[in-house]
């Protein structure tokens, strides 16, 4: 494919110029469940309230531009004349809601839109935001579909036993795309304009005490949105209700730093404490810090009581030793526990916890990155929040899944991109290792981006996983003065809020000023060429790739078809900014000044259908990964060089070649033994070093059969990897990540769906219709393949393999018991698989 390279990356992609390694999964996954999950031992209940608003929420689409079909929002031109009145019907408790679907949350409506193809081709010169989000129906072209009603009756007041008078309550929504008005008892309470910073609602002045209902109602606008990407709609992360003490810490109120030296660790702890009484108050700090074992290892005793006048805040700093930290790192994620407790005359009327690590960082522009002084090459992947089946409402358990497909690889860093991360990521990425870039979604100095950047910090600083903040990508003002200037207020709240991480910024120009001077670490999206020669003229500048290869693929495709919108996976096309894996990646392996780099990216994505905008094209070809998390063939290239401890040959293509009998075919290996040899129907093609770095190629003329390679260290057989020539489709296989799982309404196993023939060998072309049915205590949340062109639904019962392959999400369904998948197709053996949910 050949692009222009007069044009930008941006414009590029919108005018279009552009087997599942599981062995670790499971263990992974319970590990990650078990840490998040557990409390730590000895551990009383809190006098803190903490509910979860996942189940018992309806929802409605209204309507962006027609009030009659907003539920008469807005209609009486005096919504806000009148607190708690004339707002609209939808927000008050008596309201029915009745002919409203029952749905989950985290929950994205925009996934269960139908596509909307455009009626005439888009000129050249402007940007498709149809193909950038997918082609959804949604946005201001379509209003009918742009406004999500939610309603969810609050467990609060005397009806609901959970929270009483003069108590603080407040609610926390991790993200909500976008636009959201939050409303209890039709007294609007609070909203957020970003789809993606968290946000706190104080919800106590609007509830009912005294036994009638409490009814919370969200209006939810996605006709705008913030990038040009997928961004789904609606609540697509948790939502909790908090009661605590009137004199409480607030969200977000406790923030822990570590120091380590040769005398061991230095704690800081800044706490928070809020009066929200109408009279003034006193109350004492205690804290007690758990170790990874959940043991005690040190304390704080409670000190003289704070006095807090009515409504006031305070922040008190204290410090505590530990002599032998274990410290957190990728290979050893030790986590400590900080039990943080509220007294009041003599009596416990609140407790928190926060998690944290014990770490140093450092960034080097001669040697790179090192964590707890010991060099590491950061080996990263940008991601957005998107999966197949589910849209960007991603489970916590698929979010797990995720991290450990993406930790297989090799890879040992996350950028979250643009975006803030949710919380449930960070929570995985600290007890598995992965570090974390974490990107505010604004590159301006406006109040609203101020504040989406506050919220980012104040929510995140006290995960360890984050190793740096980003405060931009690829900024239209990135090199210019007014740039630097941007910029560096950015970074200055960065510092201030947390002195203790560096910044970057993503950026495709500019590199010898503007926001480059602004930030810390200097990231480079693509043009990794020019990073050696832009060291020269910045010594000592530490440099990270912040995006690199963009390599573009089909899972399981080996030729071009430009008509069928199919890009061969050999680690050969790219847009005309990107570079191949091998190319970006040896350059950056030879250099120890430069940290490391971020694939762009592990998973593909919907949207930003490169290298065609043009319907079907309805995702992008970027990841190492498809839609489903299925690995394409450059994933094995990252996991030969990226973990290079563990042995691996990975060949390609498939074998399956009718009709090309004696002509020749291109066949790779991936891996990274120091020498491979190639057999074909056990006759040997040869032996071949393997080059650093590299992989290896062959041109076999096509012969059914078995194709193998064998990878030799040292003169000893130490990986191989084989392809058979397949036979029709015969049956389906079922696997999963895990089947045994926690019945607590959210815990979630991604099944592998194969097409296979008789012999049980995965047809890799196969693009069968199935059919899934789903008996006992889980439900089905969503359906994959991988094709990026594909426009079958996201839910329901069926979706076609794409080159052997299909997914299915099951989830629990709240209770404990057996549940059984069943997945079959017309002509073929049916496959099943029966999954336990334990309380």
């Amino acid at each position: 494919m050949t692009i222009s390279p007069s044009t930008d990356r941006r414009t590029a992609l919108a005018l279009g110029l552009a087997g599942l390694a599981t062995s670790a999964t499971p263990a992974l996954a319970t590990t990650v469940r078990t840490a998040l999950t557990t409390p730590p031992a000895g551990t009383a209940a809190s006098p803190r309230r903490r509910v979860r608003l996942a189940d018992g929420w309806r929802f409605a689409l209204g309507h962006a531009s027609d009030m009659e079909r907003d539920f008469d929002f807005g209609r009486y031109q005096r919504t806000y004349a009148k607190p708690g009145f004339d707002v609209s019907p939808a927000t008050q408790a008596d309201f029915d809601d009745s002919a409203w679907t029952s749905v989950r949350v985290p929950h994205d409506w925009a996934v269960e839109l139908p596509y909307a193809p455009p009626k005439a081709p888009v000129p050249k010169d402007k940007e498709d935001m149809a193909a950038g989000h997918g082609f959804r129906a949604i946005g201001r072209d379509f209003p009918q579909n742009s406004v999500g009603w939610y309603r969810c009756k609050l467990p609060v007041g005397a009806g609901g036993g959970l929270v009483e008078r003069g108590r603080a309550i407040w609610l926390e929504f991790d993200g909500v795309f976008r636009d959201c008005k939050v409303f209890v008892n039709g007294y609007e309470a609070g909203g957020s304009a970003s789809g993606y910073a968290p946000f706190r609602v104080d919800i106590a002045d609007f509830l009912d005490y005294d036994g009638g209902p409490n009814q919370l109602t969200l209006r939810v606008d996605a006709s705008l949105g913030e990038g040009w990407f997928y961004e789904g709609a609606g609540i697509y992360r948790h939502v909790d209700l908090v009661s605590a003490a009137p004199i409480h810490v607030p969200q977000w109120g406790t923030c822990v730093r570590s120091t380590v030296d040769g005398t061991g660790a230095q704690v800081a702890i800044a706490t928070t404490l809020a009066n929200a009484a109408e009279v003034a108050g006193a109350a004492q700090l205690r804290h007690r810090v758990l170790g990874p074992d959940g043991r005690e290892v040190a304390a704080i005793a409670a000190q003289p009581a704070i006095a807090l006048a009515p409504g006031a805040q305070t922040t008190l700093d204290q410090a505590l030793a530990l002599p032998a930290p274990q410290l957190w790192s990728p290979e050893t994620p030790q986590l400590y526990t900080l039990e943080t407790s509220v007294l009041v005359d003599g009596q416990e009327v609140d407790r928190t916890q926060t998690r944290f690590g014990i770490r140093t960082l450092s960034f080097d522009g001669t040697h790179g990155f090192a964590v707890n002084g010991k060099p590491v090459k950061l080996l990263g992947v940008c991601n957005h929040q998107d999966h197949a089946g589910v849209g960007t409402a991603i489970p916590d358990a698929l979010h797990a899944w995720r991290v450990a497909q993406t930790q297989s690889m090799g890879a040992n860093a996350w950028r979250s991109a643009h975006n803030p991360p949710a919380q449930a990521l960070l929570d995985i990425c600290d007890a598995t290792g992965m570090m974390m870039v974490a990107e505010t979604r604004l590159n301006t100095t406006n109040p609203e981006a101020m504040d989406e950047l506050d919220r980012m910090i104040l929510s995140s600083r006290n995960h360890p996983a984050i190793i740096l903040w980003s405060v931009g990508n690829e900024e239209g003002h990135q090199g210019t003065e007014r740039g630097r200037r941007i910029s560096a207020q950015l970074v200055a709240r960065c510092k201030q809020l947390d002195p203790t991480r560096l910044t970057t910024q993503a950026m495709d120009k500019g590199w010898d000023g503007g926001a480059a001077d602004a930030v810390d670490v200097v990231g480079f999206n693509y043009r990794t060429d020019k990073i050696p020669a832009w060291r020269q003229r910045h010594p000592g500048k530490p440099v990270i790739g912040t995006e690199t290869a963009s390599t573009v693929a089909t899972r399981g495709a080996y030729a071009n078809d430009a008509a069928a919108h199919v890009v061969r996976a050999y680690d050969t096309e790219h847009p005309w900014w990107a570079s191949t894996a091998e190319e970006w990646w040896q350059i950056v392996a030879a250099e120890p000044g430069i940290a490391g780099g971020f694939i762009w990216t592990g998973f593909d994505y919907r949207g930003e259908p490169t290298p065609y905008a043009q319907f079907p094209s309805v995702s992008s070809y970027f990841g190492a990964m498809d839609l489903c998390g299925f690995p394409k063939d450059n994933y094995y290239y990252y996991r030969a060089w990226w973990r290079r401890d563990a042995p691996l040959v990975h060949l390609l293509p498939h074998w399956n070649w009718a009709g090309r009998e004696g002509q020749p075919i291109e066949v790779w290996v991936h891996g990274n033994c120091a020498e491979v040899e190639l057999l074909l129907n056990g006759r040997s093609l040869g032996r071949k070093a393997m080059p650093q770095n590299g992989h290896l190629a062959w041109s076999v003329p096509y012969a059914p059969g078995r194709i193998e390679a064998r990878g030799y260290n040292q003169g000893r057989l130490a990986a191989r990897d084989s392809r058979v020539t397949a036979g029709r489709p015969a049956a389906l296989r079922l696997s999963a990540d895990r089947t045994r799982l926690a019945a607590d309404g959210g815990d979630t196993a991604a099944v592998r769906v194969e097409v296979i023939d008789a012999a049980g060998n995965l047809v890799p072309t196969a693009d069968t219709a199935l059919d899934f049915s789903l008996s006992g205590a889980a439900r089905i949340i969503g359906l994959g393949n991988g094709n990026p062109t594909s426009t079958e639904p996201d839910k329901g019962d069926a979706r076609r393999a794409f080159n052997g392959l299909a997914q299915a999400l099951v989830q629990s369904a709240g209770a404990a018991g057996g549940a059984r998948l069943s997945a079959t197709a017309v002509g073929l053996a049916p496959a099943s698989l029966d999954l336990f949910f334990h309380a």
